[in-house]
């Protein structure tokens, strides 16, 4: 770890020079990480949310405030430090916000579709990302051409989108997690367009066909600068065409809309007992150990129960036919990780129609962890005063055990015991 007020290294005890030229502590440094990975998260959606015309001065000033208390020898406090930390959440509400009104306003109000998974025969490129301000400006430019547009990962819910998903050139969804991309961008023929985070260090195999857009970039892609992907698409009509190779079809685009459109017919099954809980399981995927977890814990929840969704953490669970009830599949995938703007919505109309406390819902929220949007995320959550979160497989490094113990004081924030059935059960009946 790295001192941000004397700008010396320690490692998990605290700043070398504490207690004297610094004096500052391992839970002060662990505060100021867990408010720059929130501020990190919260900077990739507003910028998402600027593309499409959308931004809000209050949170800029709140982050050049923010980042300005991290410098050397402006806070010593940790009770202060905390306080922008909840305020991160706050205004990351905001940002998601916005994202959300500006994907609405753009691309027209979301609906529930059937996605194909796969490829068509013909010539293809691959889009991935979360930028659909860039999925959008490409569609436009192939209109016209023989030239497919399959998105991947964090463009699934691409779909959901009327203005996208009527697109004659959009042909439909190929791969899953960011973690495969080496294996699964091998087997795709076409050029690969990368809007934002969540890329690997290319394979040979595929890097002179990778492009990447704006501060996105890695060794051997190509950087796009600007909007206009004629390179892309040349580079598609050069390649060997795709094969039809049909994997799946798949049911996405429960947008918050959708959910609170149909919100008085939900709290009626819950008032009722036809509906016995709703989970949230979703966030951030990842390669390493434990995963597993979340798979095996959406997979033996209650028949009357429904899943929510959102992130890539979607696809650690998505494979597995969890059915329907009251008319609705079990399995809800709500978006993209900055959808969860929705989510949290949905659980304040239920709350509020329930009359109840948004804790009193039988909503119980499961999050796979990895990288700064999660936290953003988990900021707005504890800013919310949502109680009771779970996060896993493993507990974040940055978070001092001082720290982590206000949290699960405080918030009752805890970590995924490895013992799927045992934490499902406890939920269910508390």
């Amino acid at each position: 770890m790295f001192c941000n007020q004397c700008e010396q290294s320690f490692h998990g005890t605290g700043c070398v020079n504490s207690p004297g030229i610094c004096g500052k502590d391992a839970d002060l440094q662990s505060l100021q990480e867990i408010l720059l990975y929130g501020l990190k998260g919260m900077a990739a959606y507003a910028n998402h949310a600027r593309r499409l015309g959308k931004t809000d001065e209050a949170v800029n000033a709140f982050i050049e405030e923010a980042l300005f208390s991290t410098m050397t020898n402006v806070n010593f406090d940790k009770n202060a430090t905390l306080d922008l930390v909840l305020e991160c959440g706050k205004h990351n509400l905001r940002v998601m916000e916005m994202l959300d009104t500006g994907h609405v306003e753009t691309f027209g109000k979301p609906e529930p579709t059937i996605v194909k998974e796969g490829t068509q025969s013909g010539l293809g490129i691959l889009i991935t990302g979360h930028d659909l301000v860039d999925l959008w400006k490409l569609l436009q430019q192939c209109e016209g051409t023989s030239v497919k547009v399959y998105t991947h990962g964090e463009m699934l819910p691409a779909h959901m989108y009327p203005k996208l998903r009527n697109h004659p050139n959009l042909a439909g969804h190929f791969g899953g997690a960011w973690q495969k991309q080496k294996k699964e961008w091998t087997q795709f023929n076409g050029p690969i367009v990368v809007t934002s985070n969540c890329i690997l260090i290319p394979k040979q195999t595929y890097a002179d066909r990778l492009f990447t857009t704006r501060i996105t970039a890695v060794p051997g892609g190509k950087r796009l600068m600007t909007d206009d992907f004629s390179e892309v698409i040349a580079k598609a009509q050069t390649c060997e065409p795709l094969v039809d190779m049909s994997i799946q079809e798949t049911t996405i685009g429960f947008h918050r809309s959708v959910l609170i459109d149909n919100a008085k017919k939900i709290c009626d099954a819950v008032n009722t007992g036809q509906i016995s809980h709703f989970f949230l399981i979703g966030g951030c995927d990842g390669a390493e150990s434990g995963r597993n977890y979340f798979s095996e814990y959406a997979q033996n929840t209650p028949p009357n129960s429904f899943i929510l969704t959102l992130g890539c953490g979607k696809f650690r669970i998505r494979d597995f036919d969890y059915g329907s009830h009251l008319g609705f599949h079990r399995l809800m995938d709500m978006g993209q990780c900055n959808d969860a703007y929705g989510a949290i919505q949905v659980a304040l109309v239920l709350a509020n129609a329930l009359d109840c406390d948004i804790n009193d819902l039988p909503l119980t929220l499961v999050i796979s962890w990895f990288e700064q949007k999660a936290v953003a995320v988990l900021l707005t959550l504890l800013y919310l005063g949502v109680r009771g979160i779970t996060i896993g497989p493993n507990p974040p490094p940055f978070v001092s055990k001082n720290v982590f113990k206000i949290l699960q004081e405080k918030y009752n924030l805890k970590l995924t015991q490895g013992e799927p059935l045992k934490d499902l059960q406890a939920a269910i009946v508390r």
